[in-house]
């Protein structure tokens, strides 16, 4: 934040701690949304030639805007990120003008460039379940083949985030039928937990060589420490090889399987929205897409007239 003057530092350190305080943004998102305003905010410093106190932040233009997306766009950053990083300045705008009760049309009116937003990429049901057998061979150790299954196990039987899962405590187990989960922004949701994933956690905690206490991580890494999400990534990348699955088969699949395959059987999006911990059900629309086009592909496969 070096070019950034000292009112609009402190301006954007107080949004940022409201984001947080009040809103329950998570660290990643504060983290984007103080490197995405800064940014701005260096940008028009550099751009005006002047220092942007209030004052000038205030009197930010529709072509001062322009500029600084066309300047954005010149280093290669994509339509995707460049919409992120526009509504983390609008975001900032609408409260800073509501404080210091500025017009803050210029910067508000501003569209955010188009593009095709990804859907999805779910696991087949058959490829879900050979992904979660496939990873116990993956190890020689036997506590460390049930740990990786059981991780996984709860991603696609309970949606988890991987952070969800791996955030798993001592305390927690033995598994309920349902699981109290705390989520991106500190909301909270019920899940519940399959008997598959139940044993499968049972499963490893006989074998773990590591006590659990119950404030300790719930999986641990080879040496006892909490274990890291990199490693269930590399395992399932080892498996997918060995599986003939595209990369997209990682652990945020797992979820996004056990949402389609939800949906697939006939699950309605808002259950499933509160089960994935969705704030938006459009999030959760995207699902639909998928499913959608998933059966097209069989229509087109099968059908004697496509």
């Amino acid at each position: 934040m070096s070019l950034i003057p000292p009112q609009a530092r402190d301006a954007l350190e107080h949004w940022l701690d409201t984001q947080k305080s009040l809103n329950g943004a998570s660290e990643n998102t504060i983290k984007a949304y103080s490197n995405d305003t800064a940014d701005f905010i260096a940008f028009m410093t550099q751009y005006s030639g002047e220092s942007q106190g209030l004052g000038a932040l205030g009197r930010i233009t529709t072509r001062d805007m322009r500029a600084w997306m066309a300047a954005t766009r010149s280093t290669d950053v994509g339509a995707r990120s460049l919409a992120r990083k526009l509504s983390s300045v609008k975001s900032f705008y609408r409260w800073l003008a509501e404080r210091e009760g500025f017009e803050p049309t210029a910067v508000l009116t501003i569209r955010a460039p188009k593009f095709q937003k990804k859907l999805p990429r779910p696991l087949a049901v058959d490829a879900a379940k050979s992904m979660i057998e496939t990873v116990e061979y993956q190890t020689p150790h036997a506590w460390v083949a049930a740990r990786d299954s059981a991780v996984i196990t709860l991603l696609y039987g309970c949606g988890l985030r991987i952070s969800e899962a791996l955030g798993l405590i001592g305390a927690d187990v033995p598994l309920p039928e349902t699981l109290r989960i705390v989520g991106k922004g500190g909301k909270e949701r019920v899940v519940p937990v399959l008997p598959a994933a139940r044993e499968a956690v049972q499963g490893y905690l006989k074998i773990c060589p590591h006590p659990l206490e119950p404030t300790a991580p719930l999986f641990r890494g080879i040496r006892g420490g909490a274990l890291n999400a990199r490693a269930i990534q590399d395992v399932m990348a080892k498996a997918r090889m060995q599986l003939g699955l595209p990369a997209t088969a990682t652990p945020h699949a797992m979820r996004h399987s056990f949402a389609t395959h939800l949906l697939s059987a006939g699950g309605d999006l808002r259950s499933i929205q509160e089960l994935l911990g969705h704030a938006s059900l459009s999030t959760t629309q995207a699902y639909t897409a998928v499913d959608t086009a998933r059966l097209m592909e069989v229509y087109d496969r099968t059908h004697p007239k496509a």
